[in-house]
């Protein structure tokens, strides 16, 4: 995993402890608060709103929300994001090929 990510992780947990708050963080509870901020973020996009011009500081401010409560789920999980992303990306790779008829987006 990559030193920033650890770090971030390291500064949640203490963040946590410090406010006696891992009783809440169970995996059920960290995936209902992801759901739930992923949902802020969407709803910045409300009505085909250009959000990431018009309210950066709000999609920033949402979208990290949503890596933390990630990271903070990683931890408590044990999962090893760079390696679960890597392994990911790989799958992808082989479901999705790339070649002349590929969309440039989804």
């Amino acid at each position: 995993m990559s030193d920033e990510i650890a770090r971030l992780q390291r500064e949640l947990r203490e963040f946590a402890a410090a406010r006696n708050w891992e009783r809440y963080h169970s995996p059920q509870n960290l995936s209902a608060l992801i759901a739930s901020e992923a949902g802020e973020l969407l709803a910045l996009f409300r009505w085909g709103e250009d959000a990431v011009a018009g309210r950066r500081a709000d999609v920033e401010d949402e979208l990290a929300d949503v890596f933390l409560a990630v990271l903070r789920f990683a931890d408590v999980a044990g999962v090893d994001l760079v390696q679960a992303a890597r392994a990911k990306l790989a799958v992808n790779e082989g479901r999705y090929p790339a070649g002349p008829d590929t969309p440039a987006s989804l």
